[in-house]
C-alpha cells in the first residue's frame, strides 16, 4: 500500500510532493514524540492507576 502511495504522490506536481512529504515527515516525528512521552510516563501512569483502584476498593470513588 505504501508503494502505491509513493507510486500516485510522485506523479503530483513537486511542490505538492514537498507538503505530502513534510506532512509525513511531522507525523512520523510526532508519532515518535508521543511514544517517548508515553514510556517515560509509564511508571507514573501505572501509579496512578494503583492509587485509583486502592481508592475504588474503599469505596472512596
Amino acid at each position: 500500500m505504501l508503494e502505491k502511495a509513493f507510486s500516485e504522490a510522485s506523479r503530483l506536481p513537486e511542490i505538492e510532493q514537498n507538503v505530502l512529504a513534510r506532512w509525513v515527515l511531522d507525523e512520523i516525528d510526532s508519532d515518535k514524540t508521543w511514544d517517548k512521552l508515553f514510556a517515560e510516563s509509564e511508571d507514573t501512569l501505572a501509579k496512578l492507576a494503583s492509587e485509583a483502584l486502592e481508592e475504588e476498593d474503599k469505596g472512596n470513588l
